[in-house]
């Protein structure tokens, strides 16, 4: 079959063009064929697999483009890429390769393109485009990919045992094809994940982190985590989701089963927002509730304090990981401890003290609360869903109405703690941290504006009541 439509852009002849220059033969492989097929969009990234040397195909390719990009060349992969009109071209040589037991990298040496068909992780990804200027667009499918992507399946081309146990990161890869594409993963491969699970353990946190991100960034993650968990790689990658599972009845009296909350709620907060860092809250947001978990005879089962124990996790769950200790990570932890707040307030009077307190605690990150406490609504019955939302829609109004007038959204007191040194004439000392927080409490509580006159006035008084003047200062 002929795919010529598949390779109209100019750059696909440069490279037929520079193959036949060097005597080689080059394909297309892997997700960009993939990706045609399915109608997924313009690809960004294209790999070129030639039999012969990768590396001097794509220098010869930089050389016959016009404006001669650079080539990055990385010798220990055996690798090179250039990017040209927004889209990044990889280069490698036809290659077999062979793995031990301890690493994901193998041994390499130079293989047919039937052998670098053989190497790659699933039937779908197997599939090649020739570039030969005498089959240009021919398409080489010796595992029946062309089928699986009609199925819709998920398979190997070899021994699935045997693709897991030599690279463990393609049991990841799998569930997150399987996640974003729909697709259904082969009974004998899920098995053979199941068998393998625990040679996942040497694969670096890193590369397990970009798969997992992209099954959160998937329009229905809860299939990879479902998936994930089922196969018992959970267990090993997030420890402290497994440990929400179950449902535990003492006296007649049960709690929900919090795992199952988190995917439903993380499936929620999909469909209203594409902020990664707010979807990992959403799976993170119940984490403190196993360590929390407690009877009692009078209440029943309780979490107290999960949100606090739960943002205390997230930070050692994101070192564990590897990941970033930034600004993205307080987000999460934020949005962690924070995250029972309005539902709090949805369940009482809407004050406008309570609306000041949540919306100077939140911050710039309020709506991204709201959108999380939206999404932790997972009851089924009807009249509780349209009640909760009621509550948050009046929630959310309050909050704008509030925030028009006080401005309290990451306010800073009218009055510096310099200024307070100034008026009385003091050093720093405890009485300055006293007047401010004091002055702080009284805008939201709505005993005086936020502004400078109002401040000021309450300043001096409890200055006064303090037993400072202002006649020390200078």
């Amino acid at each position: 079959m002929n795919y010529k439509e598949a390779l109209q852009h100019p750059i696909f002849k440069i490279i037929s063009q520079s193959a036949k220059e060097l005597h080689v033969d080059s394909y297309v492989i892997g997700g960009f064929v993939r990706d045609f097929i399915l109608k997924r969009g313009d690809a960004k990234d294209i790999d070129v697999v030639a039999i012969g040397d990768g590396i001097e195909l794509a220098k010869q390719v930089a050389k016959n483009l016009p404006n001669k990009p650079k080539v990055q060349i990385f010798k220990t992969y055996g690798t090179a890429m250039l990017r040209y009109d927004a889209i990044e071209i990889e280069f490698v040589g036809a290659r077999k390769e062979s793995y031990n037991e301890d690493s994901r990298n193998p041994a390499v040496e130079n293989g047919s393109l039937e052998d670098d068909q053989n190497r790659r992780d699933f039937t779908i990804n197997a599939l090649a485009l020739d570039l030969s200027e005498a089959h240009f667009g021919d398409l080489l499918d010796p595992f029946n990919g062309i089928e699986d992507l009609k199925n819709k399946i998920i398979r190997t081309p070899l021994n699935p045992d045997i693709t897991y146990s030599d690279d463990p990161l393609r049991m990841m890869r799998a569930i997150r094809f399987a996640t974003q594409l729909h697709f259904t993963i082969k009974d004998q491969s899920l098995k053979a994940i199941s068998k393998n699970s625990e040679r996942i353990k040497i694969i670096t946190n890193e590369r397990i982190v970009v798969e997992l991100n992209k099954i959160l960034e998937s329009e229905k993650p809860s299939v990879g985590f479902l998936l994930l968990e089922r196969t018992g790689l959970l267990d090993y990658i997030l420890p402290e989701l497994v440990a929400l599972k179950g449902i535990d009845e003492v006296e007649g009296q049960r709690h929900k089963d919090n795992f199952y909350h988190t995917l439903e709620v993380v499936d929620n907060i999909a469909k209203n927002t594409d902020n990664l860092w707010l979807r990992w809250a959403a799976l993170l947001h119940d984490i403190g509730k196993a360590p929390t978990k407690k009877f009692s005879k009078k209440v029943g089962w309780t979490f107290h304090g999960h949100e606090f124990e739960g943002s205390k996790m997230a930070y050692r769950l994101f070192k564990r990981l590897k990941m970033p200790l930034n600004d993205k990570m307080k987000f999460v932890q934020k949005m962690v401890l924070m995250s029972s707040r309005p539902i709090v307030l949805a369940n009482e009077e809407v004050t406008d003290s309570a609306v000041r307190r949540l919306v100077f605690d939140a911050g710039d990150h309020v709506d991204d609360l709201m959108t999380l406490c939206e999404a932790d609504i997972t009851t089924k019955n009807p009249k509780k869903f349209s009640k909760y939302h009621n509550n948050f829609k009046m929630v959310r109004e309050k909050i704008v109405e509030v925030e028009a007038r006080d401005h309290v959204r990451n306010f800073q007191p009218p009055i510096s703690g310099e200024e307070i040194m100034q008026t009385f004439g003091l050093k720093p000392s405890k009485e300055i941290g006293i007047i401010k927080e004091a002055i702080k409490e009284a805008i939201l509580e709505g005993d005086i504006p936020n502004d400078y006159n109002a401040a000021f006035k309450l300043m001096l008084e409890k200055g006064k009541a303090l037993g400072l003047t202002t006649e020390n200062r200078e």
